[in-house]
C-alpha cells in the first residue's frame, strides 16, 4: 500500500538545536517500501511504483509486515560518493535485460530514515525517536539496506562535514515529530548545500517559462547547460522582456535563440556527468 511520504521545508541554513536531530542528505531518490505478507512494492514520493528497477530491494522480504520510508542511492566504489546520475539510470530502465546488467553494473543501496508500520501496526503517531528506536533493532534482509546515521544537537558541525565532501546537505528532524502524511512540515527542515556558478542566457522557451542557460566549454566557446525556471522573479521576467527583443538571433519550434551578452549567477545542486546545470535556480543577474 502506498503511504504519501511526509516532506520537508527549506531551512534557510544549519542549526544545532537540542531538540533536533540531523540526518546526512542522500542524493537519491525517495523510496517508500511496502510490504504485506511476502508481497513487497516499491513507490516514489508521487506514487509510480518502481518495484521492477530495484530487484535487490524488491525480492527480499521481512519476516513481517512493515512499510519504510528512505532514499534509493548508488555509491562510486572508487570515492564512496553518492551517484544521482546512476541513480536515475536505474529508475529509466524498464527492459528486464537493462535492470538485469544495470544490477550488476551500478547497484543500489536503500538508506532507510523511517519506519511507518511494522508487524502491521501503524507507527506514524509516535515520536520519531521511538520510530528510530524501532528500526534499530530491525534484521535487514541484505546489504542492500541500510539505515541513515543521525547526530543530536550538533547540526552545523554536521553541515560543515557534508560541505567538505560535497555532498547534498543535511535534513533536520524534530525529535517529538509525529509522521504528517503527505504533507510538507516545519518538523522536518533540508539545508541544502548549494553550488553557485555564473552563466550566460542565450534564449527563451516560447511556452512555459524557461531561460537556457551555456557556460564557457574547454575550448573557449559556449555549450548549452539547461534550462532555468526556478527563482525568477515578475521583476526579473519584466526586466529580461524588455531588452531581449534586440538580442534575438533566431527561433525554432521551442526556442527562440538571443545573443550571449546576459550573464545570471544561480544556485544548483552541482553538475550532472554530462555537464548540465542539477537544478539551476536563478539568484540575480550579472551587470
Amino acid at each position: 500500500m502506498f503511504i504519501s511520504p511526509m516532506l520537508l521545508q527549506t531551512a534557510p541554513g544549519p542549526s544545532s538545536r537540542s531538540d533536533n536531530i540531523y540526518e546526512p542528505k542522500i542524493d537519491g531518490h525517495r523510496l517508500i517500501y511496502s510490504q504485506d505478507s511476502e508481497d513487497v512494492h516499491l513507490y516514489t514520493r508521487h506514487n509510480n511504483e518502481c518495484t521492477r528497477q530495484y530487484p535487490e530491494i524488491a525480492n527480499y522480504a521481512f519476516p513481517y509486515d512493515i512499510d519504510l520510508d528512505g532514499e534509493i542511492a548508488c555509491i562510486d566504489p572508487l570515492t564512496g560518493a553518492v551517484d544521482f546520475d546512476s541513480v536515475m539510470s536505474r529508475f529509466q530502465a524498464r527492459r528486464s535485460d537493462t535492470i538485469r546488467r544495470l544490477t550488476k553494473e551500478l547497484p543500489v543501496t536503500y538508506v532507510i530514515f523511517d519506519i511507518l508500520r511494522y508487524k502491521g501496526e501503524d507507527l506514524r503517531n509516535r515520536p520519531l525517536m521511538e520510530r528510530k528506536a524501532i528500526l534499530r533493532e530491525i534484521t535487514l534482509p541484505n546489504a542492500h539496506f541500510g539505515v541513515i546515521p543521525y547526530i543530536e544537537g550538533a547540526g552545523e558541525a554536521l553541515f560543515a562535514q557534508m560541505q567538505a565532501r560535497a555532498m547534498e546537505g543535511i535534513v533536520a528532524k524534530r525529535k517529538n515529530s509525529v509522521y504528517e502524511t503527505g504533507r510538507r512540515s516545519h518538523a522536518w527542515q533540508k539545508v541544502i548545500n548549494w553550488t553557485y556558478t555564473e552563466v550566460y542566457i542565450t534564449g527563451y522557451r516560447k511556452q512555459e517559462f524557461g531561460w537556457m542557460a551555456a557556460v564557457p566549454g574547454t575550448s573557449g566557446k559556449l555549450r548549452p547547460a539547461g534550462v532555468i525556471e526556478l527563482g525568477v522573479s515578475p521583476l526579473h521576467k519584466q526586466a529580461f522582456r524588455g531588452v531581449t527583443p534586440q538580442l534575438v538571433t533566431g527561433e525554432d519550434k521551442e526556442f527562440v535563440h538571443l545573443e550571449p551578452r546576459l550573464r545570471a549567477k544561480v544556485r544548483m545542486r552541482n553538475w550532472t556527468k554530462s555537464g548540465m546545470l542539477r537544478s539551476p535556480v536563478f539568484t540575480e543577474f550579472i551587470l
